[in-house]
């Protein structure tokens, strides 16, 4: 498993984009994808050299992502890319850690499965199996 990106909750994508565009020099990598399945809107941003960041806005009936952005929003998970999903799911269980969605397409990945798992310390944990993006605007990671 590598890491693929890491994960910021935020009360409202476009500010979040020209926030880390302003602050870390980080442009837009995709388009806006709505994530029917886990109730967000989802972009990814990259820097040349750098780890793709990717910032998430709740939609209606998203409670809980929603009082977490309210009280100021943040980190959210680190997402690791992996060989098969199913497998990778299976070893982590092994090892302690609750798998908290399985895996089931993600509409930010051009429908490749994605799940979550919660870890020790409270990290929240996506799996993906696809370097894919849905909606890129680069041809590439940087």
């Amino acid at each position: 498993m590598v890491i693929d990106h890491i994960s910021f909750a935020v009360k409202d994508l476009e500010e979040g984009i020209s926030y880390w565009n302003r602050v870390f020099g980080y442009s837009q990598l995709t388009g806006i994808v709505v994530n029917s399945r886990q109730l967000v809107r989802v972009v990814f941003l990259s820097k040349e050299g750098s780890i793709t960041i990717k910032l998430i806005e709740p939609t209606a009936g998203n409670l809980s992502l929603q009082n977490f952005v309210n009280r100021g929003g943040g980190f959210h998970h680190v997402c690791f890319r992996c060989k098969d999903i199913t497998t990778t799911v299976a070893e982590l269980n092994s090892k302690g850690l609750l798998t908290l969605v399985s895996p089931q397409p993600g509409e930010a990945f051009n429908n490749h499965n994605i799940a979550f798992l919660l870890g020790k310390y409270g990290l929240n944990i996506e799996l993906i199996d696809t370097v894919e993006k849905a909606e890129m605007i680069k041809s590439s990671l940087g």
